[in-house]
């Protein structure tokens, strides 16, 4: 029983406030029972809802790697089997664009309407899924390659969207000491992704292998079916997305709601404490005006600027190289065969290697040492390693193509595999964790939608860029591609030792910016019960 507003507690209303403040604290302090402290159905409930989410982005996005090839046999064999590059980096750019504006539009709405948006996303992934495997040619005017790039622009839209949602409930509903690693667990679905997508893909070719070698627009049921499954996953997961309750780390820094944080945690806060701390200011707040306040500071925009074009640069060669692995193949000659079924079953199958050999394992490897050595140290490492093996292949691809062939596929993949054991998990995990909470979205969709730019220059420029200096599918200008990757690997790391801070080890708390440093406080009555004691000017961790 609550005493009034007006009159002093009694030493049972105050012990039950002592207590609801001890209860309070572990909501501002995830340390010792987040969801990410111990495996329990919640981790894996949010290892589920999230992973699945990034398993099938990764699918929808790098499926379209094995099928554009089967897209020139069915709707271009009077161009030698092969889509036009102009076309094929449409069809590959366009999720990319999509994807653009996607992670942009949920980021900023993660931090005005809440984290329990978190599901629409995924809606829109199925619904773009479902409509690119039954893309077709109107009778007159528009083409099925036509509608596949309207519908995966679309695709693209809720893969966007589930870059900030994810990456921002997993960092919010995580311990310090496990955050950087869950993230690092969530986003290694990509991997995995990849890797089923060749797998489905192989199965499907195995199937229809005599259906192809009869009539090869038997394709057309192939690349149907390739993309269409994607969508299982997601519509698996869905249910489980929008029933995840609201962040508490949002309830209690952004809506001033104790209870509401207190509830998502299972606990109970006394009508004393929640009066304390509810009504303190109820005004309609600005997001925009707390964005442009927040990042109008240098010491913090400077923050926003190195995972932005860190972002940027790293996605320039991940998804040059992701999604034209075919090209490298091809350039090889590992994928040059002489029917249909068995060009298509070799790039598939080199697909596969590459992602076992270095895209699984790099992932894997940035999850067992993301808490031991820390992000930026990783990235660092990432961005120097991927620099000197760009420049190899780069300076020595034609002696390594035709006399050492062996030295080129390790280098080719020890490229792949610290492209994800370094920058690509780092640039993702880093801004869901060095923003305040009322800008933490915004802020990681606009850091992954800069590296979805890189991705659409990627995307749009590759494909003609390859073939410049020569006849079309001869790849002149492959090595001087791969000189570029290592020019921009470089800049990225510089942008990481000017402008990425460490987050290794610090709670969310230290980066609001109301944050005083654990030193600062002075021991109340209770000893459990600590409250702070302000300093002016107290370092930031984004200052550093």
């Amino acid at each position: 029983m609550a005493s009034s507003a007006t009159s002093e507690p009694t030493a049972l209303e105050q012990e039950q406030i002592n207590s609801a403040e001890n209860k309070l604290k572990s909501l501002e302090k995830l340390d010792d029972n987040g969801a990410g402290s111990k495996f329990n159905w919640f981790t894996v409930r949010t290892i589920l809802t999230a992973g699945a989410g990034f398993f099938t982005d990764s699918y929808d996005i790098f499926i379209i790697n094995l099928v554009a090839p089967m897209l020139g046999y069915v709707y271009y064999p009077h161009l030698n089997n092969k889509i036009p590059s102009d076309i094929e980096g449409v069809i590959k750019g366009m999720t990319s664009v999509g994807t653009l504006f996607g992670q942009l539009f949920f980021g900023f709405m993660g931090d005005i309407l809440g984290r329990k948006i978190y599901g629409f996303e995924l809606l829109i992934i199925i619904i773009g899924t479902i409509n690119c495997a039954t893309s077709a040619s109107a009778v007159r005017g528009v083409s099925g390659i036509a509608f596949l790039g309207l519908w995966r622009l679309v695709l693209g839209f809720g893969v966007g969207g589930d870059y900030p949602m994810s990456a921002t409930i997993t960092s919010e509903w995580s311990s310090t000491g496990r955050r950087g690693m869950m993230m690092a667990l969530i986003f290694s679905m990509q991997g995995i992704g990849n890797l089923a997508a060749a797998i489905v893909t192989l199965i499907l070719l195995a199937i229809f292998k005599g259906a192809i070698n009869d009539d090869v627009f038997n394709l057309d049921y192939v690349w149907r079916l390739c993309i269409g499954l994607g969508a299982v996953p997601a519509v698996a997961t869905i249910y489980l997305r929008f029933t995840m309750p609201e962040s508490p780390r949002y309830a209690m820094d952004v809506e001033h709601d104790v209870e509401a944080a207190a509830a998502a945690k299972g606990q109970e806060v006394s009508d004393e404490l929640a009066r304390q701390y509810t009504k303190v200011d109820i005004k309609q707040r600005s997001h925009w005006a707390e964005f442009r306040a927040y990042f109008g500071q240098w010491r913090h925009f400077k923050v926003l600027l190195g995972t932005s074009l860190s972002w940027f640069l790293l996605d320039i060669a991940f998804y040059g190289l992701g999604l034209n692995n075919t090209y490298i193949l091809e350039a090889i000659g590992f994928s040059k065969k002489g029917t249909p079924f068995e060009t298509l079953w070799a790039n598939t199958v080199g697909q596969i290697i590459i992602t076992c050999l270095g895209s699984v394992p790099g992932y894997y490897l940035t999850v067992i040492f993301v808490e031991r050595w820390g992000r930026r140290t990783i990235q660092i490492m990432g961005f120097s390693v991927t620099t000197v093996l760009f420049t190899i292949l780069a300076s020595a691809y034609y002696e390594l193509r035709d006399r050492a062939m062996p030295a080129f596929i390790t280098i080719f993949t020890l490229a792949q595999l610290f492209q994800n054991f370094g920058a690509n998990c780092t640039t993702f995990i880093i801004p869901g964790e060095v923003f305040p909470t009322k800008v933490r979205a915004s802020a990681h969709g606009i850091s992954a939608a800069s590296g979805k730019a890189g991705a659409i220059l990627a995307s749009f420029a590759f494909n003609v860029l390859v073939d410049y200096g020569g006849a079309p599918g001869e790849h002149a200008f492959l090595p001087g591609t791969l000189g570029i990757f290592a020019g921009v690997m470089f800049l990225g790391l510089i942008v990481t030792l000017l402008w990425i801070p460490e987050s290794k080890g610090l709670d969310l708390s230290a980066f609001e910016e109301d944050y005083v440093p654990p030193a600062t406080s002075v021991i109340q009555n209770d000893a459990l019960s600590t409250e702070s004691v302000p300093i002016e000017n107290a370092e930031k961790p984004s200052e550093k």
